[in-house]
C-alpha cells in the first residue's frame, strides 16, 4: 500500500512517455526536410545530374505503438540480506522496484518478464521465476515478488546468458534487458575476482550481439570501479540512495526507450 502512490507516478510518466509523438525518417513527404537524407540524396545523383524519382528526404511526426520488451533480471544474492538504510534490507529495496516497474509496465501494456538470480559454484545457478512475458501482471507474480528473499552468491554471467536466450526469441523490434545488483560477479570457486568480471563482460557483449540492450543499476558504492568494464561507459548507473532505487529504475527505462526510438 505504501508504494501505489510512487507506482501511479511512475505509471504516469510511462504513459506519458508511450503517447509521445515521434519522428518517422524517409517519406516522400512530410513536416519538415531530412537534412542529412537530402545531402545523401544529392551525393547519389552524381554532378550535374537530376534526381530520379520522388527523393524520400522527408520526416513526419506519428503516434503508434512502441515495439518494446524488457526482461529485468535481479540480484537476489545473500548479500542483498544487509541494510540499505535504516528501516529497509536491500531485498526490500529490490521488491519495491520490481512492484512498481511491474505496476508501471502492466498500465502501458509492454511486454515483459522479470527474474531473480543468485548461486553456488557453476552447478547450481538458481534461476527464480517472477513473471513470465505470457503472464498477467496479477496475483501470482504478485505473489512471487512479495516471496523474494536472499539467496547465496552471484554468477552474474550464467544469469545474464539464460536472460538473453529468453529476450532474443521475442518479437519486439527493442528488446531491453536491465539488471538490478548490489555489488559485483562472485562465487565460491574461481569465480570470485577477475575471472567473474570477465565472464560477465563476455556475457554482456553476447547479449548485445544477439541485438539487445543490457543496463545494469547498482546501488554498491565502488560500482564505478568495475561496472564501465562490464557494461560499457553508457550501459550502467549508481543508485546512491537505495531507498530511490524504484523511480530510479523508471528513469532508466524511458531514457533508453527514447534513445532506442532514436535509433
Amino acid at each position: 500500500a505504501a508504494l501505489r502512490k510512487t507506482a501511479r507516478s511512475v505509471r504516469r510518466r510511462l504513459e506519458a512517455l508511450q503517447a509521445a509523438p515521434r519522428w518517422q525518417r524517409g517519406c516522400t513527404e512530410g513536416d519538415a526536410i531530412d537534412i542529412d537524407a537530402w545531402v545523401r540524396h544529392r551525393a547519389a545523383c552524381g554532378p550535374g545530374q537530376s534526381p530520379f524519382g520522388e527523393p524520400t528526404v522527408y520526416c513526419r511526426t506519428v503516434r503508434g505503438q512502441r515495439s518494446l520488451a524488457t526482461l529485468l533480471l535481479a540480484d537476489l544474492s545473500l548479500s542483498t540480506d544487509a541494510y540499505a538504510n535504516n528501516e529497509q534490507r536491500v531485498i526490500d529495496v529490490i521488491r519495491d522496484a520490481l512492484y512498481v516497474f511491474g505496476e508501471a509496465l502492466h498500465a502501458t501494456g509492454d511486454a515483459f518478464e522479470m527474474l531473480g538470480f543468485s548461486s553456488v559454484r557453476r552447478s547450481h545457478v538458481r534461476m527464480q521465476h517472477l513473471k513470465g512475458f505470457e503472464e498477467p501482471w496479477g496475483a501470482d507474480a504478485l505473489a512471487r515478488v512479495g516471496a523474494i528473499k536472499p539467496g547465496y552468491y552471484t554468477r552474474m554471467g550464467a544469469a545474464i546468458r539464460l536472460a538473453t536466450r529468453h529476450l532474443q526469441v521475442r518479437p519486439e523490434r527493442q528488446r531491453l534487458l536491465l539488471i538490478l545488483t548490489d555489488g559485483k560477479p562472485n562465487d565460491i570457486d574461481v569465480y570470485e575476482g577477475r575471472w567473474g568480471l570477465e565472464d560477465t563482460r563476455h556475457a554482456v557483449q553476447e547479449a548485445r550481439s544477439a541485438g539487445l540492450s543490457p543496463f545494469c543499476l547498482s546501488i554498491d558504492e565502488e560500482a564505478h570501479d568495475y561496472l564501465p568494464l562490464l557494461f560499457g561507459k553508457q550501459g550502467w548507473a549508481h543508485v546512491r540512495h537505495p531507498a530511490e532505487l524504484p523511480v530510479r529504475l523508471a528513469a532508466v527505462y524511458a531514457r533508453l526507450v527514447q534513445r532506442a526510438a532514436r535509433a
